[in-house]
């Protein structure tokens, strides 16, 4: 049986071995195993400014103060802090929230409970490339909206925002803007200040880093104020209690290091092997993109195979890991709500699979997918 061939990077990545190989340091009786809040010895103190040193590898590459850095187990949480969080603690500024329809799931579920908690959500439906235009964010706006929230790069799709546009409405409207920027990372510049940016959730696994890690920025403001949802100890300055995982903080520093250092190289790369697949792919009929490329980060393409159902032809590609829409969407037969979302109609929704490359993608691994595709679209057309 041949090799896996791994073409799901946005569902998650592998770990970086240089990253591998800083965590190990801060497992084990021979390491940095200590707590991070344990301020009356030496091994809690290297812990603890292994953790800061980390804060400051994060902070970097978004071009923030480490101060800004709050820790969480991942962007499902900070998407949860962010929203939850602000909008209970600016109640009195105002129960208004504007968001779209294909945000990520951790996004759209939190705007979801909001409401059911008695904060009103306007959700936005963006054009057919993925994005929310900032007439659209303008018309939009209330003298009551606190907060607005969209995503930087979509994890189906991979459109990109113009984020530095859509902060300048939400602030002239008055409110604060929030980014989901997971997919973000090493991929697009995610500077805070020329974004405009004042809350966004960041997370290890998206980024070569271990999962169960993530962060949100807080921009330091006294605008911006943050009600926990996690109490008990008050570590991270009274906004997310919990023990830190020494290991995994490390671990997501180190992958935001190498982000800043090789994203872009890595990215040049990317582009090449996503035209490799469309050149290969341009001789079938009935293939159609679902991500406007032009928009879009070069590792996410999401394509519908006319005629065929996705999930029979996820199977016949076994040899390949992919998706038919996002990790959190897949035990679903209901077509992608981002597909849905953007105006796919529904067979070919039901007909599209998300290729998403990375660091550790071959031009090998593009050529043994065209083949896969080449030998088993027929058989499932006839």
């Amino acid at each position: 049986m041949s090799a896996l061939v791994y073409l799901d990077y946005a569902a998650t990545t592998p770990v970086d071995p240089r990253v591998a190989e800083v965590m190990q340091r801060f497992l084990t009786l021979d390491g940095t195993y200590a707590n991070p809040a344990s301020r009356s010895h030496m091994l809690g103190w290297q812990a603890e400014q292994a953790v800061e040193s980390a804060r400051r590898q994060v902070a970097d590459l978004i071009a923030a103060d480490p101060r800004e850095i709050v820790w969480t187990s991942g962007a499902t949480e900070a998407d949860n802090l962010a929203l939850i969080g602000f909008m209970r603690a600016n109640r009195e500024r105002g129960r208004h929230l504007v968001t779209s329809v294909i945000e990520h799931k951790a996004v759209v579920d939190t705007a979801a409970a909001l409401e059911r908690e008695g904060f009103e959500v306007t959700w936005l439906t963006p054009g057919a490339d993925g994005r929310v235009t900032p007439a659209q964010l303008r018309e939009a706006m209330r003298p009551d909206t606190a907060l607005v929230s969209l995503m930087a790069v979509n994890n189906e799709l991979g459109c990109v925002h113009d984020l530095a546009a859509l902060a300048e409405v939400a602030h002239a409207g008055g409110a604060a803007f929030h980014v989901d920027a997971a997919q973000g990372v090493g991929r697009i510049d995610l500077d805070v200040g020329r974004l405009g940016i004042d809350l966004m959730s960041l997370s290890g696994h998206k980024a070569y880093g271990p999962k169960g890690i993530g962060a949100l920025y807080v921009r330091r403001s006294p605008d911006i104020r943050i009600e926990p949802l996690i109490h008990g100890g008050g570590h991270e300055r009274g906004m997310r209690s919990g023990t830190l995982a020494t290991h995994q903080i490390v671990g997501m520093g180190e992958a935001f290091s190498l982000a800043g250092a090789e994203g872009k190289e890595d990215q040049a790369r990317i582009l090449a092997l996503r035209n490799r697949l469309l050149d290969g792919l341009s001789d079938l009929d009935g293939i159609h993109r679902n991500t406007a490329i032009e928009v879009a980060v070069p590792n996410i393409l999401n394509l519908a195979f006319e005629g065929v159902d996705g999930e029979s032809l996820l199977m016949a590609l076994r040899s390949i890991a992919l998706s038919t829409g996002s990790a959190c969407n897949s035990a679903s037969v209901e077509p992608s709500y981002v597909l849905k979302g953007i105006g796919v109609p529904r067979s070919l929704a039901l007909a599209s699979l998300r290729f998403s490359f990375g660091r550790f993608t071959t031009a090998a691994d593009i050529d043994a997918a065209l083949e896969a595709i080449q030998h088993a679209l027929p058989g499932l057309r006839h």
